[in-house]
């Protein structure tokens, strides 16, 4: 028994140093250990039991359902999210605003306006910014959810057929499908501002967008495309059957939808580990 106790320890030690490493290999390594220590748990818990330890290793599978169906399942969401002026946050909140805006202000980019939108216990600023010359929109962009925040930068270009491309760091999977009209190009590995302005740039060659297919746009007209953008992806997944309506202005998502909520957490699992 102690020797089992010690193993599982051994492993569980090995995990953690692995997780001190900014490597994304050895991280990895850490994460798949800790998998290991979960196995051998519930290997010697039940009498050196194979099917026991690969049950105690299938929980971190099933993990996400318990926030999915005991928060995710019970959330009601606006249709239309209207976004309205907001004061940024504070200093403590998101100490890196001001580096942020001073990073994209000397690429050339003029801010436009402090947005956002609050509903229950789900929050997001964003501060949004223009370029006259490349016809594109960047944003700041700060989500507070149950006490989580985290932030990311992207970079818009919409041409004259309706398209809207998309470069960003934006941590997660996505939440809902994409609508067919927006596409998403995630860049996780930038460090500056400068660097996702070549990878957009990049993106728009790869995608073959031509500077006269470019749609130009007024500052003002930043917000309420914005607002259309996020009705968009949702009649979109209306449409696929993601989500349903649940009355009072507000949609919830179907059994279908969380499942594919599930696999997109398993994804941010597999990818953040």
């Amino acid at each position: 028994m102690m020797q089992s106790i010690l193993l599982v320890l051994g492993v569980l030690v090995f995990a953690i140093g692995c997780r001190t490493f900014r490597h994304p290999f050895i991280r990895k390594i850490g994460t798949l250990s800790i998998v290991a220590a979960t196995f051998l748990v519930g290997y010697f818990l039940f009498g050196n039991s194979l099917p026991a330890g690969l049950l105690a290793t299938l929980l971190w599978v099933l993990l996400p359902w318990v926030d999915i169906l005991t928060r995710i399942r019970n959330m009601r969401l606006p249709l239309d999210k209207p976004l309205r002026h907001r004061h940024p946050p504070s200093r403590d909140s998101f100490p890196h605003l001001a580096d942020f805006t001073d990073e994209i202000e000397e690429e050339g980019y003029t801010q436009t306006s402090d947005t956002g939108w609050d509903w229950d216990d789900m929050s997001q600023f964003v501060r949004t910014f223009y370029h006259e010359e490349t016809k594109s929109q960047a944003g700041i962009y700060y989500n507070e959810q149950q006490h989580i925040a985290f932030s990311y930068i992207g970079i818009s270009t919409r041409t004259t057929d309706g398209q809207v491309y998309t470069s960003w760091n934006y941590p997660f999977a996505n939440t809902m499908r994409i609508a067919p009209q927006i596409h998403f190009n995630r860049v996780t590995d930038i460090t500056t501002f400068a660097e996702l302005i070549d990878a957009h740039e990049f993106y728009l060659l790869r995608e073959r967008i031509l500077p006269e297919n470019i749609q130009a746009i007024e500052p003002e007209e930043i917000r309420p495309l914005m607002e259309k953008d996020l009705r968009l992806q949702i009649d979109h997944n209306l449409d696929m059957g993601l989500i349903r309506l649940s009355g009072n202005g507000t949609f919830r998502y179907s059994w279908r939808g969380l499942f594919f909520l599930w696999c997109q957490f398993l994804k941010d699992m597999v990818k953040l580990s």
